[in-house]
């Protein structure tokens, strides 16, 4: 089985047997969808509802953002040949980790249950909250969801758009 992971602001459609979409999760929300008759699905994991009114984003920035990340994922599952009133989904995350930080997971979680109730999407399996990390792994082309929770998570990976406007060079703080 092929494994395509994603990270912070990514997605990944695929309409494919044999590959499988994986994800590590804190506060951040992972939204599985997939349409049975097409056997096309995807994942988006953002990290925030909404960006800030007055914040210019870039293209790549939008994906980090739910509003934004949700919409990217439908529209790239319909190129591939899904309809909209057949998505079903899973969603996943939203976990309040740090104590006396903000809220985050429940605002992501909050927005992802709403989003698919206003769209009217089919929610299957809904593991939002706790204070855990969780690794969720998804074939999208069977619909088939595995998550875990994460006692032990690794020190979280930097955006790979970061990296590429580094310009070959690290600074080590």
């Amino acid at each position: 089985m092929r494994r395509v992971p994603i990270i912070q602001g990514e997605l990944s459609v695929i309409a494919e047997p044999g590959v499988m979409i994986s994800t590590l999760l804190g506060s951040c929300v992972a939204v599985c969808l997939q349409d049975p008759v097409a056997r096309v699905g995807g994942m988006n994991h953002f990290l925030l509802v909404q960006p800030e009114s007055n914040r210019p984003l870039s293209a790549s920035d939008e994906q980090r953002y739910g509003v934004h990340a949700m919409e990217l994922l439908i529209n790239g599952m319909m190129q591939h040949g899904a309809m909209r009133n057949r998505l079903r989904g899973h969603l996943y995350g939203g976990a309040n980790i740090i104590a006396g930080l903000a809220a985050i997971g429940t605002s992501n979680a909050k927005f992802a249950r709403a989003f698919m109730e206003t769209e009217g999407i089919e929610i299957g399996r809904c593991e939002l909250g706790g204070t855990l990390a969780r690794r969720v792994d998804f074939i999208p082309y069977e619909g088939r969801v595995r998550s875990m929770v994460v006692r032990d998570v690794p020190p979280p990976v930097i955006a790979r758009a970061a990296l590429a406007e580094a310009d070959g060079d690290v600074e080590l703080f």
